[in-house]
């Protein structure tokens, strides 16, 4: 097949070419399914660790139809909206699947939230059913009354007797028996779910994805996975990190995937081994974690071979070595546009990483003709110290750093990320219930992501900062992200989060740290503030330090930046407090940044579900 060039400005066979290869799969991803099943129906589709079950591609099929049949006969038509509040991935992935074979929609709700901000979710889906289980039923009862309405539930784990509520109630036992899928033959551009987004800088906004959208996301994921690969996933199935990167992409690659209720340091590694698991994704909370642990001569003697790093940190190449990891995949993955850019590292040598004896999936070489038949640059790891890295522009989406005017900015100005689509389905379609948000995203026929970015002459685009992030002082912007990378290199910090607040009567801001301290250390303001002037330019230096006992975060271990705000002003939090550090210890030492790391160089700038189990 002829690759598209992302340069093409969009002629019949372009298009052609496109579709034909988001579908050569299977679209929808049920499809996919549905075949695997037919071909290695013995083969496992699902491996839950924790309770020790596996499915077959065969048995899933039957569970789905089954969950797909029932959904029909309980009056779900095309289009009905389905919450999923369920902490069990395993229940979760199968709900997702036959809620799609019945023509519906999948809306994942997180099963942490309670009270404003689960009502805010619910009523926001309007869902014709709620599944959710036990231990999700208490909290839905205390906001039922703040509904505009009760939908139905049904409770996967209580196949007797459930724990009392005011919901009307399909018992699940309704949906354990055998039946058909309804034969709907679902298009690529028909709505498959509504993902709230991750509010790490406001209230969270529900995204109405597409089929077409999924696949999208996944291509050059599934694209690296093959058959032979053990997917590994212990992100939740209300984000798309493990719903669609995890779940979805194992259907579409016909391979295994193992799914854990949580990330767990201590026993990562020993799940790595134990399932043989050879790609994941992880995102930058999972690697200081796993590399804190002390060094063992044997760390690099595991199946793990390709990983994306979401996003990418400082210490790939670090982390990589470490563990004999041959493969990162660095990336722009964002709920609203997919994954418009990539850049796959080659961090070590062919037989210098993965043991051969344990190596499942492409080897160098395939990569290397993948990647070269996708224009994806692979780049060595050595050849890119830098955190924040984004990639090139893949096929489906064209590619634009626009000024506030939507003008096109020229390589080496710092302006917002846009994307455009060559087909149909392949952005956000809308944000459900907010249409002035919408209307703002898409304005003048871009998808504006709200990310700074900047392009190297390499034609890599770098983040910068969330657009609504950057701090104005003396007139400039200047990066909250860019501080950030600079405090987090303090020995003794966990993690921070920069922003900005207006100054009183003035057009500059004040720069707000927050700081999360490692386990059992203790940061005194005044000493960090000594720190950072060590290392920071006078307007870049904070005039408000906070230090937290732990800082808000979204499910994907994003830092929750406008609750961070809340709190610097005194408004009160529905979610919950944030406890400061009170107790002062010692000053610590300050401590300069390590040679060459200023931040300024580079030329960058400043129970069983149905039908399923043994």
């Amino acid at each position: 097949m002829t690759t598209p060039s992302t340069s093409a400005t969009g002629g019949p066979a372009f298009l052609d070419t496109l579709a034909a290869e988001l579908a050569v799969d299977g679209e929808p991803v049920t499809e996919a399914l549905d075949a695997w099943s037919v071909r290695t129906p013995l083969r496992v589709f699902i491996h839950y660790g924790e309770h020790g079950l596996d499915l077959s591609y065969a048995e899933a099929r039957r569970a789905t139809d089954t969950i797909a049949g029932n959904l029909e006969a309980a009056g779900i038509r095309r289009g009905d909206r389905i919450a999923v509040h369920c902490r069990s991935p395993y229940a979760a992935a199968l709900w997702m699947f036959g809620i799609w074979k019945a023509g519906a929609v999948f809306c994942p709700v997180d099963p942490d939230l309670a009270g404003e901000l689960l009502v805010a979710q619910l009523t926001t889906l309007n869902p014709q059913l709620v599944v959710t289980e036990r231990a999700g039923l208490p909290a839905l009862e205390l906001v039922r009354r703040h509904l505009p309405y009760a939908p139905r539930v049904t409770v996967h784990d209580s196949v007797g007797v459930t724990p009392p509520h005011g919901f009307p109630e399909i018992p699940y036992a309704r949906f354990l028996a055998r039946a058909l899928p309804p034969q709907l033959g679902a298009m690529a551009d028909d709505v498959a779910a509504i993902v709230h987004t991750p509010g790490n800088t406001g209230r969270p906004k529900a995204a109405v994805l597409c089929h077409r959208w999924i696949a999208q996301y996944t291509f050059l994921l599934r694209r690296l996975t093959t058959a032979d690969d053990v997917v590994y996933s212990d992100l939740p199935m209300h984000s798309p990190l493990g719903a669609f990167a995890g779940v979805a992409r194992a259907a579409w690659s016909g391979s295994t995937v193992t799914l854990w209720d949580r990330f767990h340091p201590g026993e990562f590694w020993h799940r790595i081994a134990a399932t043989g698991a050879s790609t994941a994704v992880l995102t930058d909370a999972a690697v200081p974690w796993l590399t804190s642990t002390p060094e063992r001569a044997d760390d690099a003697v595991n199946p793990l071979s390709k990983v994306w790093l979401h996003p990418l940190p400082a210490t790939h190449a670090d982390f990589a070595r470490r563990f004999g990891i041959d493969f990162v995949v660095a990336a722009y993955g964002q709920v609203e546009s997919g994954m418009p850019l990539a850049v796959v590292v080659r961090e070590r040598p062919e037989g210098a990483g993965t043991p051969s004896a344990l190596h499942r999936g492409l080897t160098h070489e395939q990569v290397a003709r993948l990647c070269s038949h996708y224009r994806i640059p692979v780049v060595p790891g050595q050849a890119m110290p830098r955190k924040g890295v984004l990639g090139a522009p893949l096929p489906f989406l064209e590619v634009a750093v626009l000024d506030e005017y939507d003008r096109r900015l020229p390589p080496g100005t710092v302006g917002q990320l846009a994307v455009r689509p060559h087909l149909s389905g392949l952005v956000v379609q809308e944000y459900a219930g907010d249409p002035l948000s919408t209307a703002e995203a898409l304005r003048n026929l871009w998808l504006h992501t709200g990310d700074a970015v900047i392009q190297a002459d390499d034609g890599l685009i770098h983040f910068v900062d969330r657009v609504q992030d950057r701090i104005r002082m003396r007139g400039e912007n200047i990066s909250a992200y860019h501080i950030e990378d600079l405090v987090n290199q303090h020995p003794d910090i966990a993690v921070c989060a920069v922003f900005g607040v207006p100054m009183d009567g003035r057009p500059d801001d004040d720069v707000v740290l927050y700081v999360e301290p490692d386990p059992g250390k203790l940061v005194d303001p005044a000493a960090l503030r000594a720190w950072c002037a060590q290392s920071l330019p006078p307007y870049m230096r904070p005039a408000h330090i906070r230090v937290v006992v732990h800082m808000p975060r979204t499910p994907n271990h994003r830092v929750e930046k406008h609750r961070l705000r809340r709190h610097f002003l005194g408004v009160a939090d529905p979610s919950g407090p944030i406890v400061e550090q009170h107790r002062i210890p010692t000053p610590i030492p300050r401590v300069a940044l390590p040679s060459g790391r200023t931040g300024f160089g580079g030329g960058m700038p400043p129970a069983l579900p149905p039908g399923g189990g043994r």
